[in-house]
């Protein structure tokens, strides 16, 4: 039996009490080696049989890596930076589990030239997204435009390290996983840049937030998914299903034990089972080894208090903290609405996430009162019950709350499999579209839908956007006319303002758009005591002036200011998805864009028009002239569009003639 080490807390990092329990000390895998060469070797070895090779970065305890090789692939390479997630690696994966830090450059150059030398198929991982600072931004806005790599003598972002690593060994196939939040920052910063990257090197690229249980996965768990396939080959994603593998579905079969419950043997004791009855529980069931089929291992968690166990009991799925009695609540309920919720047994699992290694009030079984065990929460995430964790159970806890789900991972990795085997050509680049998206925009010799977008003038935007957006031609034109007339009314004396305002007035009066006019006389009002506001970031728009978050940031995209705070990073680019432009992406793309999530789905799509090149701000302003003028929500002119040669839908449109800007 192993023996634990004298203070097991000097290894963990948590910053908090660990379960107490068995401490699991997991051999190395049989081909796991630390030695290059003996690598190599390996690599090759596997190669002669003709399975594709992958390579798992920041791969935690390996829940990618087992669903890629789940998928087919051999999984001989990883690195992280955690002892226990790392020893969990080392035991499941041949090849090298390594702890390196890939901040480094001289790391990043080393581990680049072992997934070349190895023939790596697919290089996948989930590198952490720390914010940018401005200047930070800055020169990685410029580096990203103008093509060039990072100097090798600086320590970066651990993302940029991972692109640095496909950039020098060019893999078949990337598969990236993170948290959504990763691209849904106003600019979509980092993902837009990691796509413009890959492209300039050569990959086609698809990303998408996926719900998780649509493939299997039984918990609400959202995650960001980018997959790059190298020569231009098209990836398509896996087909979803609606129905859902409920908590009872995944875990109903594991016997039922008390809070704190410790079978005897330690590390290798288990609990008695008596078999699996869904098909989920015999999948997860299936590695099993024979002499084991009657046991349950790790099915262990922490102490149940007794006032917690009162509440515990006191409580369904419905429930709430503050639904308990006070005499059940240790917590002030203001703050901790939500410090204790039971699963629901019928629906899928609240997140897994590495809190559970904490306290694990959020994940209360559905039928008994204690929180879950480690293989449960391991069942929820779709860990196998043959995968071990190495480790203290705080340890295990941890390492499931952080690991992408293995179902994930297999699916995905089979998708990537599917596209390499039956290649299509992945059609024009985001590159592409935005170069030409930029010069439609930029020609003037036509007819302008939106007027307004080509004024440098912040004022005469907004007053434009407000009282004129979707007007008819016999209100927009003498308007606009009259705005033209004097682009700083704040500055007039009051009888001018007046003057001005009754003018407005008399073409705004009995067009419906009257509140509008009260909001633009209100802002006068504003900017004759405030005129700075205008041309401050979107927060200043928004709070100062009272815009609206739409009407904010498309006078940051369309007149941009590089103020004091702006200055090192250059104006920003927010991504938009008002003004018809999910219209135009979901025909483009031949997708339902228009009809999902605007703040996920919608800005991914718009993202993947625009870019993040020179040409990605005028290529955005390019997608809201063509959503006004020509892909209209009915009877589209599709012969003037200048993507519709590449437009999924106007294929169907369009007829034999040549657009202007082929």
């Amino acid at each position: 039996m192993a023996t634990p080490p004298s203070n097991p807390r000097k290894h963990t990092g948590y910053g908090v009490r660990l379960v107490r329990g068995p401490f699991l000390k997991l051999p190395p895998h049989q081909e796991h080696t630390d030695d290059a060469e003996v690598f190599l070797k390996y690599a090759k070895r596997l190669k002669r049989t003709g399975a594709p090779l992958a390579a798992d970065f920041f791969s935690g305890a390996g829940g990618l890596s087992l669903g890629l090789e789940q998928a087919g692939f051999k999984v001989i390479l990883s690195a992280d930076h955690e002892p226990f997630a790392i020893r969990t690696h080392a035991h499941h994966f041949g090849g090298m589990s390594v702890d390196w830090d890939l901040s480094d450059p001289d790391v990043v150059k080393r581990v680049a030239e072992l997934v070349t030398a190895a023939g790596v198929d697919l290089v996948a991982g989930g590198p952490p997204c720390q914010p940018f600072s401005k200047a930070g931004r800055s020169m990685l806005r410029y580096r990203v435009q103008e093509g060039l790599r990072d100097p090798h003598d600086e320590r970066r972002d651990l993302w940029r390290s991972f692109l640095e690593i496909i950039d020098r060994s060019r893999p078949k196939a990337v598969l990236m996983e993170n948290v959504p939040d990763m691209a849904l920052d106003r600019e979509m910063f980092i993902l837009r840049s990691m796509v413009e990257e890959l492209e300039q090197i050569g990959y086609s690229v698809e990303e998408r937030v996926v719900d998780t249980w649509r493939y299997g996965v039984p918990q609400f768990r959202q995650r960001l998914i980018l997959v790059a396939l190298r020569d231009n080959i098209e990836f398509r994603f896996p087909e979803e299903t609606e129905d859902k593998v409920s908590v009872w579905t995944a875990i109903g079969d594991l016997p039922e034990v008390e809070g704190g419950w410790r079978p005897e043997g330690g590390e290798y004791g288990w609990a008695e089972y008596s078999g699996p009855v869904t098909d989920f529980q015999k999948e997860m069931r299936s590695k099993v080894a024979p002499a084991d089929e009657n046991k349950v291992f790790d099915h262990i968690t922490r102490p149940v208090r007794e006032d917690d166990r009162l509440a515990f009991e006191s409580m369904t799925h419905a429930s709430k903290y503050t639904d308990l009695s006070k005499e059940h609540q240790r917590y002030r309920g203001d703050i901790f609405d939500d410090k204790y919720n039971r699963l629901n047994e019928n629906d899928l699992s609240r997140t897994i996430t590495a809190h559970i290694a904490k306290d694990g009030y959020w994940y209360i079984h559905p039928r008994q009162s204690r929180t879950l065990t480690v293989r449960e929460a391991a069942r929820l995430q779709t860990f196998p019950d043959h995968f071990r964790f190495d480790g203290p159970p705080s340890a295990a806890f941890r390492q499931i709350g952080n690991a992408v789900p293995p179902r994930l991972g297999y699916v995905m990795g089979a998708a990537i499999r599917d596209s390499l085997g039956s290649p299509k050509d992945a059609g024009i680049s985001t590159r592409e579209t935005a170069e030409r998206l930029a010069r439609f925009w930029l020609d003037g010799d036509r007819e302008q839908a939106l007027p307004w977008l080509r004024s440098s003038s912040r004022w005469l935007l907004i007053a434009g956007e407000e009282l004129l957006d979707r007007a008819p031609r016999n209100l927009m034109k003498p308007v606009w006319k009259l705005l033209l007339s004097n682009d700083r009314p704040w500055k007039l004396r009051k009888r001018q303002r007046d003057e001005f305002a009754d003018d407005l007035a008399l073409f705004i009066n009995g067009s419906g758009r009257e509140q509008r006019l009260a909001r633009i006389l209100a802002l006068l009002g504003e900017l004759s005591k405030t005129p700075e506001a205008l041309d401050g970031p979107a927060e200043t728009l928004r709070s100062v002036l009272g815009l609206a978050e739409s009407v904010a940031d498309l006078a940051i995209l369309a007149t941009p200011r590089e103020s004091t705070a702006d200055r090192d990073s250059g104006p920003e680019e927010p991504v938009l998805v008002t003004k018809g432009v999910l219209r135009v992406a979901s025909r483009f793309q031949e997708n339902d864009v228009d009809r999902r999530n605007r703040l996920t789905d919608g800005r991914l799509a718009v993202a993947r028009m625009i870019g993040m090149g020179e040409h990605s701000r005028n290529a955005h302003l390019g997608l809201i002239e063509l959503a006004n003028l020509w892909c209209r929500p009915v009877d589209p002119v599709c012969p003037e569009c200048p993507i519709n040669a590449h437009c999924r839908d106007g294929q169907r449109r369009r007829d034999d003639k040549p657009t202007l800007y082929d």
